[in-house]
């Protein structure tokens, strides 16, 4: 952890010092106030944005009146801080430069170029509507943009809407799903020196494990992207004392599903998978559709002359997706360094995509 948290954001500052000014924040989920108060401050002084706070959201839009309306998010929180910060550049054998540290890539590098274009596009040729939202990294019901649409819907309205998230400078479209079931097991307690009194509800997930390790999930294509699934035990819970045979236990599995299949379709698959046990559905968000199909997500992949790949992840795109908006994520950074302790970002990526997004926003 720093020393001392920055207290402001310069967004005269090039895309790359901003980046780390913004890493150097820290604002793990639940802890986004002092970021967002910097946003706001730092957005304070353009004119030609209407700014909207909701909670640690800030929206920032153009009323320009043009004839199509482009939105462009990015969360401004991170998972947990593990010894990676504050920022620091390094330079790898090869000569290439990186910004290294929490959120470098997931995706605080999106947010920076998204703040600077927010703040030097005074005439774009989309009317823009920036959002920087809370609460991504965390339980759906705190998400910042679930809230948002719930208290201004109206603020969501758009042709067309780009998520910063990484993709390391490509274009990836939709997202799969993602559920969580909880798989359950009751069994009877008793002293392990008499364990024959009992039944074991720990060994009763034995049979549940053997499945999910000789699971073969699918790839699916959807609208011309191969999106793959998985299938995953993420967490096993059970035992009462280190004497005592377990009266229950509690298998939790995560189920990443092609955005063709719904949350009822990817639920059925779960139940059928684990019809011997008492399953229960926790946690889901259904996903999204490439959208590459919508002519503004056309010429904006041709625009900035990317590739279009699946998002493997779940991402917002299919809370966009899901008000009709067509959404793509696009952003600097791997998403194979989210979340890790070396998370790291290519600096020229950072300067790439917002080059290219500069571009396309500001073509005739």
């Amino acid at each position: 952890m720093p020393d001392a948290s920055p207290t402001v954001l310069d967004l005269a500052s090039d895309s790359v010092a901003l980046t780390k000014a913004i890493c150097d924040f820290p604002s793990v989920s639940g802890d986004e106030t002092a970021l967002a108060d910097a946003i706001v401050a730092a957005l304070a002084g353009a004119s030609h944005l209407e700014v909207i706070r909701d909670g640690d959201t800030i929206v920032a839009r153009t009323n320009l009146g043009r004839a199509r309306r482009v939105v462009i998010a990015g969360h401004i929180d991170t998972v947990p801080i593990n010894k990676n910060l504050p920022s620091r550049f390094e330079t790898d054998a090869d000569g290439t430069e990186y910004l290294w540290g929490r959120g470098t890539v997931d995706m605080k590098a999106g947010v920076a170029v998204q703040l600077k274009l927010a703040a030097e596009l005074v005439e774009p040729a989309y009317d823009l509507t920036w959002m920087w939202y809370d609460h991504e990294e965390v339980s759906a019901d705190l998400n910042g943009l679930r809230r948002l649409a719930e208290h201004r819907p109206d603020l969501f309205a758009g042709d067309f809407a780009i998520l910063g998230e990484p993709s390391n400078g490509q274009v990836e479209g939709g997202c799969n799903g993602t559920l969580r079931a909880e798989i359950r097991t009751k069994g009877l307690r008793a002293h392990t020196a008499r364990s024959w009194m009992g039944e074991n509800a720990v060994h009763k997930l034995a049979p549940a494990l053997a499945r999910l390790a000789a699971y073969e999930a699918e790839t699916v294509e959807v609208d011309g992207l191969a999106y793959r699934e998985g299938l995953n035990a993420v967490a096993v819970a059970g035992g009462v004392a280190g004497n005592v045979v377990p009266d229950e236990a509690v298998l939790t599995v995560n189920y990443r599903f092609a955005p063709s299949k719904s949350v009822a379709e990817a639920s059925d698959i779960v139940r059928a998978l684990f019809a011997d046990y008492d399953v229960a559905i926790v946690d889901a968000a259904d996903g999204a559709r490439p959208g590459l199909d919508a002519a503004l997500a056309q010429e904006f992949v041709a625009a900035v002359g990317a590739e279009a790949r699946p998002k493997y992840g779940w991402t917002d795109v299919a809370r966009f997706s899901a008000l009709g908006v067509p959404a793509v994520n696009y952003g600097p950074g791997d998403p194979i360094k989210a979340h890790a302790d070396d998370e790291r970002v290519p600096v020229s990526q950072i300067l790439d995509v917002e080059r290219a997004l500069r571009a396309w926003l500001t073509a005739d």
